[in-house]
C-alpha cells in the first residue's frame, strides 16, 4: 500500500459538516470532503446507515479525501433515523430510504459547488442503494460503482438461499443492525438535545428480523429492491465490483450478462476478495489501486475524459490456482482473465455424469442415499467474510465424511469460471426436504478444499415464489446452481461433489424431512470449463498497486483487559448430547479512539446449536454490546442487544432485548417475542 499525504493531491480539501434538509423537514447529516477551486466539480455520494461520525470514520477517510483530492465534491450521508440524521430508521432499502436518497441527489445537483454530474458509490448497503436509485433515474445521476452487493434480495442475500432461510446470516446481521439502530446522536453534534432524540428513536424501534422471517417466499417484500426485476430500469454506467470469496459475486456476473445485452454502459471485476473494498489489505489479495480505477470511472462519465475505461473488457476476473484448505490466505496464487462477453464463449459446461464417479458410500443398483447428520456444515466458514484470520472454509474432510462424495479423478486441468450446477434425479418419502451440494478440490494428499456451493429447498424448486410440495416416494429431476467461481483444478486432483441433507449453520434445517436417493445414471454435475481462446485478451489485464491517502490517526488499544481474546471461530461438541455449539466472533473492529476524543467499544459474540440428530434442536445467540464516550462533554452512553432464535416442527420463536444506559442510568429496556408460522423453512 502506497500512502499520499492529503496535500499532495492535485485539490487542497475542505470539509464540512451539515444537515440536508428533506420536503417533510426532516434533515439528514452529512460529511463533505469538497475541492477548494472557483470551479463547479462533479459530486460523489456514498448513502449508508454505518454511521459516518464513528463506525465508517477510518474507511470515509480512505476514499472522500481521495476523490475531493481529485477535483469532485464527495459527500457521506447517514441514512434517516441512523448516525447522527434525523428521524426513525426504516427496513433496509424501504420506500422511505429511497425517496431521501432521491431528494438528496437532488439537493447536491443544486448546490453552487455542483456542476450538477453525480455519481454514487459504496461497498455492501451503499452497493446496494447505488443499484436501486440508478433505476429509479434521478436525472444528475450518471454513474455508479457498486461493491459486494446483489441485485436479488431474496436469493443472494442474507436472508435465504436456494429457497431456504439462512441461519448465520438472516440472525447475525438482524441481530448486528438491532444494535446498530439502538445507538445514540452523538453530543458533539447534538448538543444537549442528544438524549430527546436518542428516545424518540429507541420508542419507535422494532427488530428487522421478524419481518425478514415472516417473507419465507419471494413476495413483493423482497422484490422492492431487486433490481433483477427490471434491468432496463438501469440507464446509468455500472462498475460492478465483486470478490470470490463475497457471496455476492454473482450480481457482477448477472449485471455484466443483462446490461450488456441491453446496450447499457456496465464493466464487471471479480477478484480475490472477501467483503471488502479490493484496496484494504484485508486478506486475501493480492490487491489493486481501486481509488485508481474509480477515478478513471468518474473521469470518463462525470467529466467527460477520455480514460479508456470503455476499452476495457467487458469483465475481468482473478482465476486461483489450486491452494490447500485454510482459514485465511494472505494472497491468493493466480492470474487476471478477461472477457469480452458475458456468458463467455471461452466457457462451455463441461458434464461429468454420476454414474462415472466414485462414490461413498457405495451405490446400490445405481442409487445412492444422502442422510446426513445435523451437524453436516461445521467446516463451512463464515457467510460474510471480512478478512480475518477464521473466515473461510477449513479443510472439508470431517463435512464430506458426512455428506454422500462423488469423485473424479482428473487426468488433466479443469479451469472453472462460472456458475458450476448439479442435476439430480431425486427421491425423497418426505414432501419437503433440502440438499446441499459443494464442490471440492481434493489433493493427493486427501485434503479437500471447498470451490463453491449451492443448495435446494425442494418445496422452491419450481420457483423462489412459491412452495411445492414434493410429491413423496416419486423420481423427480431438480437443478441445483452452485455460486461462481474462478478456479483451476490441476491435473492429478480429484474434482468431488459432496452432497448433503443439512448444513448448519448456514442453512435452517427442516423437521420431518427423509433420506434423499440419487439416481446415478440421471445424475451430472456441470462445470463451466474455460479454454485458452482468450489467453491474448487475458494479457491486457493489468492493475496498479492500491494508493490510498495518509490513514486517519485512529488508535487501537491492546486486545482484552485480561490478555485473554476470545477465539475468532470455536467448535465444540458435547458427546453425550450429541449437540454442536459453533462460536464466532465477528471481529469488527474492538476498542477505537478517534481524533475528535470520541472512545468507542465494541464487542459480539454469535452462537449456534444444534443437535446431530434432532432439527428442531437448532437454536441461535447475537449478544452485542456497544459503548460511545467523549470524556471532554461528560457523555457516556452504552448499547447491549441480544436476540434469539429457537424453533419446533411448526414456528420459529424470536426474542430481542434492547438495553440502553446513559451512564450509570438505565433508561431504556423492551423485549419484543413473536412467534412466526414455518412456511417455507
Amino acid at each position: 500500500m502506497k500512502y499520499i499525504p492529503l496535500d499532495e493531491f492535485p485539490y487542497q480539501v475542505d470539509v464540512v459538516e451539515d444537515w440536508i434538509p428533506l420536503q417533510d423537514g426532516t434533515r439528514l447529516w452529512m460529511k463533505a470532503w469538497l475541492p477548494k477551486t472557483e470551479e463547479k466539480v462533479p459530486a460523489l455520494l456514498e448513502y449508508l446507515p454505518y454511521r459516518s461520525s464513528d463506525w465508517t470514520m477510518p474507511r470515509d477517510h480512505e476514499r472522500h479525501p481521495y476523490y475531493a483530492g481529485h477535483g469532485y465534491a464527495s459527500i457521506r450521508v447517514d441514512i434517516r433515523g441512523h448516525g447522527n440524521s434525523e428521524g426513525v430508521p426504516g427496513d433496509e432499502y424501504d420506500a422511505q430510504e429511497h425517496a431521501d436518497g432521491l431528494e438528496v441527489i437532488d439537493w447536491i445537483a443544486r448546490q453552487d459547488w455542483c456542476d450538477g454530474n453525480l455519481g454514487m458509490f459504496g461497498i455492501s448497503w451503499g452497493g446496494f442503494n447505488s443499484l436501486q436509485l440508478a433505476a429509479l433515474k434521478p436525472e444528475p445521476l450518471k454513474a455508479i460503482v457498486t461493491v459486494c452487493s446483489t441485485d436479488d434480495r431474496y436469493d443472494n442475500d442474507v436472508h435465504y438461499m436456494g429457497g431456504s432461510m439462512l441461519a448465520i446470516d438472516m440472525h447475525a446481521w438482524a441481530a448486528t443492525m438491532l444494535a446498530f439502530e439502538s445507538r445514540p446522536v452523538d453530543k458533539r453534534v447534538w448538543g444537549d438535545e442528544w438524549r430527546q432524540q436518542w428516545e424518540h428513536r429507541l420508542n419507535r424501534l422494532h427488530p428487522y428480523l421478524d419481518e425478514w422471517m415472516t417473507h419465507q417466499t419471494r413476495d413483493d417484500f423482497w422484490k422492492h429492491g431487486s433490481v433483477c426485476e427490471d434491468y432496463d430500469a438501469i440507464d446509468a454506467a455500472v462498475l460492478a465490483v465483486g470478490g470470490w470469496y463475497d457471496p455476492y459475486r454473482d450480481t457482477v456476473l448477472r449485471l455484466s450478462e443483462e446490461l450488456s445485452a441491453r446496450g447499457k454502459n456496465v464493466r464487471g471485476v471479480i477478484g480475490p476478495w472477501s467483503h471488502q473494498y479490493p484496496d484494504r489489505s484485508l486478506k486475501p489479495g493480492p490487491f489493486i489501486d481501486f481509488l485508481g480505477e474509480t477515478l478513471r470511472w468518474w473521469d470518463y462519465w462525470l467529466k467527460g475524459k477520455e480514460t479508456g475505461v470503455m476499452d476495457e473488457p467487458l469483465l475481468r476476473t482473478w482465476i486461483t490456482d489450486s491452494v490447500r484448505p485454510s482459514s485465511h490466505y494472505e494472497e491468493m496464487p493466480g492470474r487476471w482473465v478477461a472477457e469480452d462477453r458475458w456468458p463467455s464463449p471461452a466457457v462451455t459446461g463441461r458434464r461429468f455424469p454420476l454414474a462415472d464417479a466414485q462414490v461413498t458410500p457405495l451405490a446400490r443398483e445405481g442409487r445412492v442415499v444422502v442422510d446426513s447428520p445435523q451437524d453436516t456444515g461445521r467446516d463451512a466458514g463464515r457467510y460474510f467474510p471480512y478478512g480475518n484470520d477464521a473466515d473461510l472454509p477449513v479443510d472439508q474432510r470431517s463435512d464430506d465424511g458426512r455428506s454422500t462424495t462423488f469423485d473424479f479423478a482428473l487426468t488433466e486441468d479443469v479451469e472453472i469460471l462460472g456458475n458450476a450446477s448439479v442435476t439430480l434425479n431425486l427421491s425423497t418419502d418426505s414432501t419437503r426436504g433440502q440438499v446441499y451440494v459443494r464442490l471440492c478440490d481434493v489433493a493427493p494428499d486427501g485434503s479437500s478444499t471447498l470451490i463453491t456451493r449451492g443448495n435446494l429447498n425442494l418445496s422452491s424448486r419450481e420457483g423462489r415464489d412459491r412452495i411445492v410440495d414434493f410429491p413423496a416416494g416419486e423420481w423427480e429431476t431438480v437443478e441445483i446452481p452452485m455460486t461462481g467461481i474462478g478456479y483451476r483444478v490441476p491435473a492429478g486432483h480429484t474434482l468431488r461433489l459432496a452432497v448433503s441433507t443439512a448444513y448448519w449453520p448456514w442453512i435452517w434445517p427442516q423437521a420431518g424431512t427423509s433420506a434423499v436417493s440419487i439416481d446415478l445414471a440421471a445424475s451430472l454435475l456441470t462445470v463451466p470449463g474455460r479454454d485458452d481462446s482468450g489467453a491474448e485478451l487475458d494479457r491486457t489485464v493489468a492493475f496498479a498497486e492500491p494508493v490510498q491517502p495518509e490513514p486517519l490517526d485512529v488508535k487501537y488499544p491492546a486486545e482484552a483487559a485480561n490478555g485473554v481474546r476470545r477465539p475468532e471461530r470455536l467448535v465444540t461438541t458435547d458427546v453425550v448430547k450429541q449437540e454442536t455449539m459453533l462460536q464466532v466472533d465477528p471481529g469488527y473492529g474492538g476498542t477505537r479512539i478517534y481524533p475528535d476524543g470520541l472512545i468507542y467499544d465494541e464487542e459480539s459474540v454469535e452462537r449456534y446449536w444444534i443437535t446431530a440428530d434432532d432439527p428442531t434442536s437448532a437454536r441461535t445467540e447475537a449478544e452485542w454490546n456497544i459503548r460511545l464516550r467523549r470524556p471532554d462533554l461528560d457523555w457516556d452512553t452504552s448499547v447491549s442487544a441480544v436476540t434469539r432464535i429457537t424453533c419446533d416442527e411448526g414456528y420459529f420463536y424470536t426474542t430481542s432485548t434492547v438495553i440502553c444506559r446513559d451512564g450509570e442510568e438505565e433508561f431504556f429496556t423492551k423485549t419484543w417475542e413473536n412467534t412466526i408460522p414455518r412456511t417455507a423453512s
